[in-house]
């Protein structure tokens, strides 16, 4: 007797089918497909991303035992093993990386009021990157040292609810600086970036784009100060300096001043130096947004430990891209469901919770609700005895 959906089918209705048929579309990812779409694709992948699948057997052995509800979940074609290495080895990896920012657009509104530690009305970002490692031996391709291989993960995270607005893969030789050319910059809104991305030329982009940032100045910063201000020495400021570039080939490349904000850490004793084009907040604000920018690391952390993209189920460029970029959009999922449900559990509660009850036919909301479950029963008044007394 079906008692209802499934969580799975409950859980892919966050999804837009017609922007998803889109994506797929817009690369001809169906084109000459009869048994195995896209989105049975999509439904295998995410599936392993939410029950922590190890191969691709583990997959079809794992779907194999569902198979009574697998067409009510949403899938059509049969699942194996051979199409699905198939399907991840040639359908377009840019199918996913577009359809993840879909997710990320529906995303970015539900938690653009969403409070991140620092008293700021523009909108935050961070940026940073990491590297996948993938085995040399299995990924010849990947090669950026003699001994290592791996791709590298570049994210812009939006601080207010941790949601990436911006994300790519590339060689893992590739320079972090080399992403501040592609990247989509928003009048008003502040970037957090790392020391690695200092490059003036760059940064001169950002500020005739009337965006701000933030970077760690380098220790051989060379600089004429024009200008010091007053600061608060007690809560770790050491100054707050107007500055040109002193390096002339510099100046050329960014001919504005800079703002130059110096911290001693209280608890650790370190000392810290922040550059940034922003001249209106206080020196402390400009302290804290660096401070936040660590978000991005946590964010790195939590893709690598509770989604698959250590472990690959094809050693194809395609097959490796395809799979990160359906984990974030696993990831962008999950947090479209914590906040369209109102959820106040974490992230990764919540993935441990579908992780175990994706293919039970109960209420979505249910599943994390503190109240006891009540189960339906007869009213035994209504129910004419079987017995003769």
């Amino acid at each position: 007797m079906n008692l209802g959906r499934t969580v799975f089918a409950q859980l892919m209705d966050f999804l837009s089918r017609h922007e998803f048929q889109k994506c797929v579309n817009r690369y001809h990812g169906n084109r000459r497909i009869r048994k195995f779409s896209c989105f049975d694709q999509f439904l295998c992948m995410a599936f392993a991303q939410l029950t922590f699948r190890e191969s691709l057997r583990d997959i079809e052995a794992c779907l194999g035992s569902f198979k009574n509800k697998l067409y009510h979940t949403g899938f059509r074609g049969r699942v194996a093993r051979a199409t699905l290495a198939d399907a991840n080895q040639n359908r377009d990896w840019r199918i996913w990386a577009d359809f993840a920012q879909v997710l990320i657009k529906i995303a970015q509104p539900l938690y653009a009021h969403d409070d991140f530690g620092v008293d700021l009305g523009q909108t935050a970002y961070a940026l940073d990157a990491t590297i996948i490692d993938l085995c040399l031996t299995l990924f010849p391709w990947a090669r950026f040292r003699s001994t290592k291989a791996g791709v590298k993960l570049h994210a812009l995270l939006s601080l207010r609810g941790n949601i990436p607005a911006f994300a790519c893969i590339s060689n893992a030789s590739v320079h972090d600086v080399n992403v501040l050319d592609i990247l989509p910059l928003e009048a008003g809104s502040f970037y957090m970036l790392d020391r690695g991305y200092t490059d003036f030329e760059r940064l001169n982009h950002i500020t005739e784009s009337l965006s701000f940032f933030v970077i760690r100045a380098k220790s051989n910063f060379k600089f004429y100060r024009r200008y010091s201000r007053k600061v608060d020495k007690s809560i770790g400021l050491l100054f707050d300096q107007t500055v040109v570039l002193a390096d002339p080939n510099r100046f050329k490349e960014y001919p504005h001043p800079l703002r130059r904000v110096g911290f001693l850490d209280l608890l650790t004793q370190k000392r810290l130096v922040f550059l940034t084009n922003n001249f209106e907040l206080p020196a402390l604000t400009i302290c804290q947004l660096y401070k936040s920018r660590w978000q991005v690391e946590l964010f790195f952390k939590w893709l690598k430990q509770h989604l698959r993209i250590k472990a690959f189920f094809g050693t194809s460029p395609n097959a490796v891209k395809t799979q990160i970029w359906i984990a974030i959009c696993v990831y962008v999922l999950v947090a479209v469901v914590k906040k369209k449900l109102s959820l106040s559990f974490s992230l990764y509660k919540i993935l441990q919770i579908l992780s175990v009850s994706l293919f039970e036919k109960t209420l979505i909301q249910q599943l994390f609700s503190d109240d006891p479950c009540i189960s339906e029963t007869t009213n035994p008044e209504n129910q004419l005895s079987l017995l003769p007394f």
